[in-house]
Protein backbone atom coordinates (compact mmCIF):
# COMPACT_ATOMS: atom_id res chain seq x y z
CA UNK A 1 0.00 0.00 0.00
CA UNK A 2 1.41 3.41 -0.92
CA UNK A 3 1.97 5.90 1.86
CA UNK A 4 -0.41 8.35 0.23
CA UNK A 5 -3.17 5.77 0.33
CA UNK A 6 -2.51 5.17 4.00
CA UNK A 7 -2.72 8.88 4.74
CA UNK A 8 -5.86 9.41 2.66
CA UNK A 9 -7.48 6.49 4.43
CA UNK A 10 -6.51 8.01 7.78
CA UNK A 11 -8.20 11.29 6.81
CA UNK A 12 -11.42 9.45 6.05
CA UNK A 13 -11.18 7.74 9.40
CA UNK A 14 -10.97 10.84 11.61
CA UNK A 15 -14.58 10.66 12.72
CA UNK A 16 -14.44 6.93 13.18
CA UNK A 17 -11.35 7.13 15.39
CA UNK A 18 -13.52 7.98 18.40
CA UNK A 19 -15.57 4.88 17.71
CA UNK A 20 -12.38 2.81 17.76
CA UNK A 21 -11.27 4.20 21.08
CA UNK A 22 -14.58 4.06 22.88
CA UNK A 23 -17.01 1.82 21.04
CA UNK A 24 -16.61 -1.31 23.14
CA UNK A 25 -17.07 0.59 26.38
CA UNK A 26 -19.91 2.64 24.91
CA UNK A 27 -21.72 -0.40 23.62
CA UNK A 28 -21.42 -2.52 26.73
CA UNK A 29 -21.49 0.13 29.44
CA UNK A 30 -22.69 3.35 27.73
CA UNK A 31 -19.61 5.06 29.11
CA UNK A 32 -17.18 7.39 27.37
CA UNK A 33 -13.82 7.01 29.10
CA UNK A 34 -11.63 10.11 29.34
CA UNK A 35 -8.29 9.93 27.50
CA UNK A 36 -5.16 10.78 29.37
CA UNK A 37 -3.91 14.27 29.54
CA UNK A 38 -1.64 13.85 26.59
CA UNK A 39 -4.43 12.55 24.40
CA UNK A 40 -2.29 9.58 23.46
CA UNK A 41 -3.70 7.19 20.89
CA UNK A 42 -1.57 4.07 20.61
CA UNK A 43 -0.52 2.76 17.24
CA UNK A 44 -2.34 -0.53 17.83
CA UNK A 45 -5.61 1.40 17.93
CA UNK A 46 -4.78 2.92 14.55
CA UNK A 47 -4.19 -0.57 13.18
CA UNK A 48 -7.63 -1.64 14.28
CA UNK A 49 -9.20 1.39 12.62
CA UNK A 50 -7.46 0.81 9.32
CA UNK A 51 -8.71 -2.76 9.17
CA UNK A 52 -12.39 -1.85 9.46
CA UNK A 53 -12.58 1.30 7.41
CA UNK A 54 -13.44 -0.08 4.01
CA UNK A 55 -16.42 1.84 2.72
CA UNK A 56 -19.79 0.23 2.32
CA UNK A 57 -23.13 1.34 1.07
CA UNK A 58 -25.41 0.34 3.95
CA UNK A 59 -26.59 3.56 5.63
CA UNK A 60 -27.37 3.95 9.35
CA UNK A 61 -30.91 2.86 10.20
CA UNK A 62 -33.20 5.74 11.13
CA UNK A 63 -35.06 3.68 13.72
CA UNK A 64 -34.33 1.30 16.57
CA UNK A 65 -34.77 -2.37 15.90
CA UNK A 66 -36.34 -4.82 18.29
CA UNK A 67 -33.82 -6.59 20.47
CA UNK A 68 -32.15 -9.38 18.54
CA UNK A 69 -28.84 -10.95 17.71
CA UNK A 70 -26.85 -9.24 14.96
CA UNK A 71 -23.86 -11.55 15.12
CA UNK A 72 -22.16 -14.25 17.13
CA UNK A 73 -18.36 -14.50 17.26
CA UNK A 74 -17.19 -17.53 19.17
CA UNK A 75 -18.78 -17.25 22.59
CA UNK A 76 -19.60 -13.54 22.21
CA UNK A 77 -22.96 -12.14 21.10
CA UNK A 78 -23.48 -8.75 19.42
CA UNK A 79 -27.01 -7.38 19.72
CA UNK A 80 -28.85 -4.92 17.50
CA UNK A 81 -29.18 -2.68 20.52
CA UNK A 82 -25.41 -2.64 20.97
CA UNK A 83 -25.05 -0.77 17.70
CA UNK A 84 -28.06 1.45 18.44
CA UNK A 85 -26.56 2.39 21.80
CA UNK A 86 -23.28 3.31 20.13
CA UNK A 87 -25.08 5.74 17.83
CA UNK A 88 -27.07 7.28 20.68
CA UNK A 89 -23.97 7.71 22.82
CA UNK A 90 -21.96 9.27 19.99
CA UNK A 91 -24.76 11.76 19.34
CA UNK A 92 -24.97 12.62 23.03
CA UNK A 93 -21.26 13.43 22.90
CA UNK A 94 -21.72 15.72 19.90
CA UNK A 95 -20.10 13.30 17.43
CA UNK A 96 -21.55 13.35 13.94
CA UNK A 97 -22.76 9.91 12.84
CA UNK A 98 -23.58 10.98 9.30
CA UNK A 99 -20.69 9.06 7.71
CA UNK A 100 -20.56 6.15 10.17
CA UNK A 101 -22.52 3.13 9.00
CA UNK A 102 -23.87 0.21 10.94
CA UNK A 103 -21.61 -2.00 8.86
CA UNK A 104 -18.54 -0.15 10.14
CA UNK A 105 -19.67 -0.45 13.75
CA UNK A 106 -20.52 -4.10 13.24
CA UNK A 107 -17.10 -4.79 11.72
CA UNK A 108 -15.36 -3.10 14.64
CA UNK A 109 -17.40 -5.00 17.23
CA UNK A 110 -16.78 -8.34 15.51
CA UNK A 111 -13.04 -7.67 15.44
CA UNK A 112 -13.06 -6.88 19.17
CA UNK A 113 -14.95 -10.07 19.92
CA UNK A 114 -12.63 -12.14 17.72
CA UNK A 115 -9.59 -10.82 19.59
CA UNK A 116 -11.23 -11.45 22.98
CA UNK A 117 -12.37 -14.94 21.94
CA UNK A 118 -8.93 -15.89 20.67
CA UNK A 119 -7.29 -14.45 23.78
CA UNK A 120 -9.28 -16.92 25.86
CA UNK A 121 -8.34 -19.75 23.49
CA UNK A 122 -4.68 -18.82 23.95
CA UNK A 123 -5.13 -18.68 27.75
CA UNK A 124 -4.38 -14.97 27.94
CA UNK A 125 -5.61 -13.92 31.36
CA UNK A 126 -6.48 -10.55 32.81
CA UNK A 127 -6.59 -10.56 36.62
CA UNK A 128 -9.89 -9.30 38.00
CA UNK A 129 -7.94 -7.08 40.38
CA UNK A 130 -6.37 -5.26 37.44
CA UNK A 131 -9.78 -4.61 35.87
CA UNK A 132 -11.16 -3.46 39.21
CA UNK A 133 -8.24 -1.05 39.52
CA UNK A 134 -9.07 0.42 36.11
CA UNK A 135 -12.72 0.77 37.12
CA UNK A 136 -11.73 2.51 40.36
CA UNK A 137 -9.81 5.11 38.39
CA UNK A 138 -12.70 5.59 35.96
CA UNK A 139 -15.17 5.93 38.82
CA UNK A 140 -12.94 8.42 40.61
CA UNK A 141 -12.83 10.59 37.52
CA UNK A 142 -16.59 10.39 36.93
CA UNK A 143 -17.38 11.16 40.56
CA UNK A 144 -15.01 14.12 40.51
CA UNK A 145 -16.85 15.41 37.42
CA UNK A 146 -20.44 14.75 38.56
CA UNK A 147 -20.17 14.99 42.35
CA UNK A 148 -21.36 11.65 43.76
CA UNK A 149 -21.90 7.96 43.00
CA UNK A 150 -25.65 8.51 42.86
CA UNK A 151 -25.29 11.25 40.24
CA UNK A 152 -22.96 9.08 38.17
CA UNK A 153 -25.42 6.17 38.20
CA UNK A 154 -28.29 8.48 37.28
CA UNK A 155 -26.32 10.15 34.48
CA UNK A 156 -25.61 6.79 32.84
CA UNK A 157 -29.18 5.60 33.40
CA UNK A 158 -28.31 2.81 35.82
CA UNK A 159 -30.34 1.78 38.88
CA UNK A 160 -27.30 1.89 41.13
CA UNK A 161 -23.53 2.18 41.10
CA UNK A 162 -23.08 -1.60 41.46
CA UNK A 163 -24.89 -2.16 38.16
CA UNK A 164 -22.68 0.40 36.45
CA UNK A 165 -19.51 -1.17 37.87
CA UNK A 166 -20.64 -4.61 36.68
CA UNK A 167 -21.15 -3.41 33.11
CA UNK A 168 -17.88 -1.48 33.21
CA UNK A 169 -16.11 -4.62 34.35
CA UNK A 170 -17.25 -6.64 31.33
CA UNK A 171 -16.49 -3.78 28.93
CA UNK A 172 -13.00 -3.18 30.31
CA UNK A 173 -12.15 -6.87 30.38
CA UNK A 174 -13.19 -7.32 26.75
CA UNK A 175 -11.15 -4.28 25.68
CA UNK A 176 -8.10 -5.45 27.63
CA UNK A 177 -8.25 -8.97 26.20
CA UNK A 178 -8.57 -7.61 22.67
CA UNK A 179 -5.57 -5.32 23.08
CA UNK A 180 -3.43 -8.02 24.65
CA UNK A 181 -4.28 -10.40 21.83
CA UNK A 182 -3.44 -7.85 19.16
CA UNK A 183 -0.18 -6.98 20.93
CA UNK A 184 0.71 -10.67 20.91
CA UNK A 185 0.00 -10.94 17.17
CA UNK A 186 2.33 -8.08 16.25
CA UNK A 187 4.92 -8.29 19.04
CA UNK A 188 7.59 -9.81 16.80
CA UNK A 189 6.91 -7.69 13.71
CA UNK A 190 9.94 -5.58 12.80
CA UNK A 191 11.22 -3.76 9.72
CA UNK A 192 14.77 -3.74 8.45
CA UNK A 193 16.49 -0.61 7.10
CA UNK A 194 16.19 -2.12 3.63
CA UNK A 195 12.44 -2.60 4.06
CA UNK A 196 12.11 1.03 5.13
CA UNK A 197 14.11 2.14 2.11
CA UNK A 198 12.02 0.02 -0.26
CA UNK A 199 8.80 1.32 1.32
CA UNK A 200 9.81 4.96 0.94
CA UNK A 201 11.19 4.85 -2.59
CA UNK A 202 8.18 2.89 -3.83
CA UNK A 203 6.13 6.04 -3.26
CA UNK A 204 6.13 8.42 -6.25
CA UNK A 205 7.83 11.67 -5.30
CA UNK A 206 4.72 13.75 -5.93
CA UNK A 207 2.77 11.53 -3.54
CA UNK A 208 5.17 11.65 -0.60
CA UNK A 209 3.62 13.14 2.55
CA UNK A 210 4.20 16.59 3.96
CA UNK A 211 5.21 16.45 7.61
CA UNK A 212 3.86 19.08 9.98
CA UNK A 213 5.97 21.82 11.55
CA UNK A 214 7.67 20.80 14.80
CA UNK A 215 9.38 22.60 17.65
CA UNK A 216 11.64 21.80 20.61
CA UNK A 217 10.80 23.50 23.91
CA UNK A 218 12.60 24.15 27.18
CA UNK A 219 11.24 25.48 30.45
CA UNK A 220 12.32 26.87 33.81
CA UNK A 221 9.97 26.32 36.75
CA UNK A 222 10.03 28.15 40.08
CA UNK A 223 7.84 26.91 42.93
CA UNK A 224 6.80 29.39 45.64
CA UNK A 225 8.45 28.32 48.87
CA UNK A 226 6.23 26.71 51.48
CA UNK A 227 7.10 27.92 54.95
CA UNK A 228 7.68 25.51 57.82
CA UNK A 229 4.92 27.31 59.69
CA UNK A 230 2.41 26.39 56.94
CA UNK A 231 3.59 22.76 57.04
CA UNK A 232 3.29 22.65 60.83
CA UNK A 233 -0.25 24.04 60.65
CA UNK A 234 -1.39 21.32 58.23
CA UNK A 235 0.20 18.56 60.31
CA UNK A 236 -1.48 19.98 63.43
CA UNK A 237 -4.89 19.92 61.72
CA UNK A 238 -4.41 16.31 60.63
CA UNK A 239 -3.28 15.30 64.12
CA UNK A 240 -6.35 16.97 65.61
CA UNK A 241 -8.62 15.06 63.22
CA UNK A 242 -6.85 11.80 64.02
CA UNK A 243 -7.23 12.37 67.77
CA UNK A 244 -10.93 13.22 67.39
CA UNK A 245 -11.52 9.99 65.48
CA UNK A 246 -9.53 7.78 67.88
CA UNK A 247 -10.53 9.41 71.19
CA UNK A 248 -14.06 10.57 70.47
CA UNK A 249 -15.28 8.15 67.82
CA UNK A 250 -15.67 10.82 65.14
CA UNK A 251 -16.27 9.59 61.60
CA UNK A 252 -13.18 9.40 59.37
CA UNK A 253 -15.46 9.32 56.33
CA UNK A 254 -17.29 12.50 57.34
CA UNK A 255 -14.06 14.37 57.95
CA UNK A 256 -12.77 13.28 54.53
CA UNK A 257 -15.91 14.62 52.87
CA UNK A 258 -15.58 17.93 54.73
CA UNK A 259 -11.83 18.54 54.64
CA UNK A 260 -9.96 16.34 52.14
CA UNK A 261 -8.55 18.11 49.09
CA UNK A 262 -8.46 14.95 46.97
CA UNK A 263 -11.16 15.42 44.28
CA UNK A 264 -11.08 11.73 43.40
CA UNK A 265 -12.09 10.43 46.83
CA UNK A 266 -13.39 13.24 49.06
CA UNK A 267 -17.02 12.80 47.98
CA UNK A 268 -16.96 9.12 48.98
CA UNK A 269 -15.33 9.63 52.34
CA UNK A 270 -11.74 9.32 51.12
CA UNK A 271 -12.27 5.70 50.03
CA UNK A 272 -9.95 3.83 47.67
CA UNK A 273 -10.53 0.10 47.25
CA UNK A 274 -8.24 -2.64 46.01
CA UNK A 275 -4.90 -0.92 46.70
CA UNK A 276 -2.06 -3.33 45.85
CA UNK A 277 1.69 -3.18 46.40
CA UNK A 278 2.26 -2.72 42.67
CA UNK A 279 -0.54 -0.16 42.24
CA UNK A 280 0.46 3.22 40.77
CA UNK A 281 0.24 5.03 44.10
CA UNK A 282 2.94 7.09 45.78
CA UNK A 283 5.43 4.86 47.63
CA UNK A 284 4.77 6.60 50.95
CA UNK A 285 1.03 6.03 50.53
CA UNK A 286 1.49 2.28 49.89
CA UNK A 287 3.99 1.99 52.77
CA UNK A 288 1.34 3.28 55.16
CA UNK A 289 -1.45 1.18 53.63
CA UNK A 290 0.48 -2.06 54.10
CA UNK A 291 2.09 -1.31 57.47
CA UNK A 292 -1.12 -0.73 59.42
CA UNK A 293 -3.56 -3.24 60.84
CA UNK A 294 -7.23 -3.20 59.92
CA UNK A 295 -8.89 -0.29 61.74
CA UNK A 296 -5.67 1.62 62.42
CA UNK A 297 -5.03 5.24 61.43
CA UNK A 298 -1.60 6.49 60.38
CA UNK A 299 0.30 9.45 61.69
CA UNK A 300 0.40 12.38 59.22
CA UNK A 301 2.79 11.65 56.34
CA UNK A 302 3.93 13.44 53.21
CA UNK A 303 3.76 12.49 49.52
CA UNK A 304 4.36 14.54 46.40
CA UNK A 305 0.66 15.52 46.53
CA UNK A 306 0.60 16.90 50.07
CA UNK A 307 0.05 15.63 53.61
CA UNK A 308 -2.21 12.72 54.56
CA UNK A 309 -3.63 10.58 57.29
CA UNK A 310 -4.73 7.10 56.22
CA UNK A 311 -7.22 4.62 57.66
CA UNK A 312 -7.12 0.92 56.76
CA UNK A 313 -10.74 -0.12 56.40
CA UNK A 314 -10.37 -3.68 55.09
CA UNK A 315 -7.51 -6.10 54.37
CA UNK A 316 -8.35 -8.61 51.64
CA UNK A 317 -5.37 -10.85 51.01
CA UNK A 318 -2.88 -8.83 48.98
CA UNK A 319 -5.24 -5.89 48.64
CA UNK A 320 -6.44 -3.27 51.10
CA UNK A 321 -9.32 -0.83 51.14
CA UNK A 322 -8.29 2.50 52.63
CA UNK A 323 -9.64 5.94 53.35
CA UNK A 324 -7.43 9.00 53.46
CA UNK A 325 -7.60 12.72 54.05
CA UNK A 326 -5.34 14.92 51.93
CA UNK A 327 -4.39 18.47 52.85
CA UNK A 328 -1.66 20.77 51.66
CA UNK A 329 -0.03 23.86 53.16
CA UNK A 330 -1.22 27.29 52.18
CA UNK A 331 1.28 29.31 50.16
CA UNK A 332 1.61 32.86 51.45
CA UNK A 333 1.37 35.85 49.16
CA UNK A 334 4.89 36.77 50.24
CA UNK A 335 6.20 33.44 48.90
CA UNK A 336 4.36 33.97 45.62
CA UNK A 337 5.81 37.47 45.29
CA UNK A 338 9.33 36.19 46.00
CA UNK A 339 8.97 33.43 43.39
CA UNK A 340 7.68 35.98 40.88
CA UNK A 341 10.70 38.23 41.48
CA UNK A 342 13.10 35.27 41.20
CA UNK A 343 11.79 34.09 37.84
CA UNK A 344 11.60 37.66 36.47
CA UNK A 345 15.29 38.12 37.41
CA UNK A 346 16.19 34.83 35.66
CA UNK A 347 14.31 35.93 32.55
CA UNK A 348 16.10 39.31 32.52
CA UNK A 349 19.54 37.68 32.81
CA UNK A 350 18.80 35.29 29.93
CA UNK A 351 17.55 38.12 27.72
CA UNK A 352 20.61 40.22 28.60
CA UNK A 353 22.92 37.37 27.55
CA UNK A 354 24.39 36.94 31.02
CA UNK A 355 23.42 33.25 31.11
CA UNK A 356 21.95 30.78 28.64
CA UNK A 357 18.47 29.36 29.11
CA UNK A 358 19.90 25.85 29.59
CA UNK A 359 22.41 27.06 32.23
CA UNK A 360 19.67 28.94 34.07
CA UNK A 361 17.45 25.84 34.05
CA UNK A 362 20.19 23.65 35.52
CA UNK A 363 20.93 26.19 38.27
CA UNK A 364 17.43 27.43 39.13
CA UNK A 365 14.59 25.25 37.88
CA UNK A 366 12.53 23.39 40.47
CA UNK A 367 11.27 20.84 37.92
CA UNK A 368 13.29 17.70 38.61
CA UNK A 369 12.33 15.97 35.36
CA UNK A 370 13.72 18.68 33.06
CA UNK A 371 16.29 20.56 35.15
CA UNK A 372 19.29 18.33 34.39
CA UNK A 373 18.55 18.48 30.64
CA UNK A 374 18.67 22.24 30.58
CA UNK A 375 14.90 22.43 30.84
CA UNK A 376 14.30 20.35 27.69
CA UNK A 377 10.74 19.00 27.49
CA UNK A 378 10.11 15.45 26.30
CA UNK A 379 7.10 14.72 24.10
CA UNK A 380 4.94 12.27 26.11
CA UNK A 381 3.61 10.69 22.90
CA UNK A 382 6.80 10.08 20.95
CA UNK A 383 9.30 10.27 23.86
CA UNK A 384 11.64 12.48 21.83
CA UNK A 385 12.19 16.24 22.02
CA UNK A 386 10.06 17.29 19.03
CA UNK A 387 6.45 18.47 19.33
CA UNK A 388 4.09 18.50 16.36
CA UNK A 389 2.35 21.89 16.49
CA UNK A 390 -0.93 20.32 15.35
CA UNK A 391 -0.93 17.68 18.12
CA UNK A 392 0.37 19.54 21.15
CA UNK A 393 -1.42 20.06 24.42
CA UNK A 394 -3.59 23.15 23.72
CA UNK A 395 -2.38 25.06 26.77
CA UNK A 396 1.30 24.49 25.99
CA UNK A 397 0.72 25.26 22.32
CA UNK A 398 -0.87 28.62 23.14
CA UNK A 399 2.08 29.51 25.39
CA UNK A 400 4.75 28.94 22.72
CA UNK A 401 2.93 29.29 19.41
CA UNK A 402 4.09 32.85 18.63
CA UNK A 403 7.59 32.55 20.09
CA UNK A 404 10.55 32.93 17.78
CA UNK A 405 13.48 30.54 18.06
CA UNK A 406 15.47 31.52 21.18
CA UNK A 407 12.84 33.98 22.44
CA UNK A 408 11.81 33.74 26.11
CA UNK A 409 8.11 33.71 26.98
CA UNK A 410 6.36 35.82 29.56
CA UNK A 411 5.90 34.30 33.02
CA UNK A 412 3.04 31.79 33.23
CA UNK A 413 1.32 30.36 36.31
CA UNK A 414 0.53 26.64 36.34
CA UNK A 415 -1.65 24.79 38.84
CA UNK A 416 -1.61 21.05 39.47
CA UNK A 417 -4.56 18.88 40.53
CA UNK A 418 -4.12 19.83 44.19
CA UNK A 419 -4.23 23.54 43.43
CA UNK A 420 -0.51 24.03 44.00
CA UNK A 421 0.87 26.91 41.91
CA UNK A 422 4.19 27.21 40.13
CA UNK A 423 5.69 29.87 37.86
CA UNK A 424 7.46 29.11 34.60
CA UNK A 425 9.06 30.59 31.52
CA UNK A 426 9.49 28.80 28.19
CA UNK A 427 11.63 29.08 25.11
CA UNK A 428 11.59 27.49 21.67
CA UNK A 429 15.07 26.04 21.22
CA UNK A 430 14.54 24.79 17.67
CA UNK A 431 11.92 25.06 14.92
CA UNK A 432 11.44 22.55 12.14
CA UNK A 433 9.29 23.93 9.29
CA UNK A 434 6.64 21.95 7.47
CA UNK A 435 8.30 19.92 4.73
CA UNK A 436 7.92 17.08 2.30
CA UNK A 437 9.18 13.75 3.64
CA UNK A 438 12.94 13.37 3.31
CA UNK A 439 14.44 9.87 3.65
CA UNK A 440 17.52 10.97 5.59
CA UNK A 441 15.95 13.64 7.82
CA UNK A 442 12.70 11.80 8.53
CA UNK A 443 13.95 8.22 8.70
CA UNK A 444 12.31 7.46 12.08
CA UNK A 445 8.91 8.75 10.95
CA UNK A 446 9.14 6.80 7.71
CA UNK A 447 10.22 3.71 9.63
CA UNK A 448 7.08 3.92 11.78
CA UNK A 449 4.87 4.15 8.68
CA UNK A 450 6.62 1.16 7.12
CA UNK A 451 6.26 -0.80 10.35
CA UNK A 452 2.58 0.09 10.57
CA UNK A 453 1.91 -1.14 7.07
CA UNK A 454 3.70 -4.42 7.80
CA UNK A 455 1.77 -4.84 11.06
CA UNK A 456 -1.51 -4.27 9.24
CA UNK A 457 -0.69 -7.04 6.79
CA UNK A 458 0.16 -9.42 9.64
CA UNK A 459 -3.04 -8.51 11.49
CA UNK A 460 -5.18 -9.02 8.38
CA UNK A 461 -3.61 -12.40 7.70
CA UNK A 462 -4.08 -13.50 11.32
CA UNK A 463 -7.66 -12.26 11.38
CA UNK A 464 -8.71 -14.14 8.26
CA UNK A 465 -7.04 -17.34 9.51
CA UNK A 466 -8.85 -17.14 12.84
CA UNK A 467 -12.17 -16.34 11.19
CA UNK A 468 -11.93 -19.68 9.39
CA UNK A 469 -11.51 -21.52 12.70
CA UNK A 470 -14.10 -19.57 14.70
CA UNK A 471 -17.85 -19.95 14.80
CA UNK A 472 -19.26 -16.87 13.06
CA UNK A 473 -22.95 -16.16 12.53
CA UNK A 474 -24.11 -12.87 10.99
CA UNK A 475 -27.73 -11.74 10.75
CA UNK A 476 -29.11 -11.35 7.24
CA UNK A 477 -29.43 -7.58 7.77
CA UNK A 478 -25.63 -7.38 7.47
CA UNK A 479 -25.07 -9.86 4.66
CA UNK A 480 -24.48 -7.05 2.14
CA UNK A 481 -21.82 -5.28 4.21
CA UNK A 482 -18.41 -4.94 2.61
CA UNK A 483 -16.36 -5.92 5.67
CA UNK A 484 -12.57 -5.65 5.62
CA UNK A 485 -12.19 -9.23 6.86
CA UNK A 486 -13.65 -12.37 5.38
CA UNK A 487 -16.45 -12.50 7.93
CA UNK A 488 -18.84 -14.13 5.46
CA UNK A 489 -16.30 -16.95 4.90
CA UNK A 490 -16.75 -16.72 1.17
Amino acid sequence: MLLKQIILKSIKMNKFLLVLLFSTAIVQAQIVLEPDSTGVVKSNDSLMVQQVMQRDTLKPFKRYKAEGVSAVVGEYVILDSDIDKAYVEMQSQGISIEDITRCQLMGKLMEDKLYAHQAKQDSILVPDAEINGMIDQQMQYMISELGSEEKVAAYYRKDNIAQLRSELFEANKSIKLARMMQDKVIEKVEVTPEEVRTFFFSIPEEERPVFSAEIEISQIVVDPEISQQAVDEVIAKLNAMRADIIDNGASFSTKAVLYSKDPGSASKGGLYTGVKRDSPWAKEFKDQAFSLLEGEISEPFETEFGYHILYVEKIRGQEVDVRHILMFPEVSQQSIDEAQKKIEDIKSKIEAGEITFAEAARENSDDKETRNNGGQLINPITFDTKFDLTKMDPTLSAQVYNLKEGEVSKVFTDRDRTGKSSLKILTVTKKYPEHKADYAKDFERIKQLALREKQIKVINKWQNEKIKDTYISINQDYQDCDFAGNWMKK
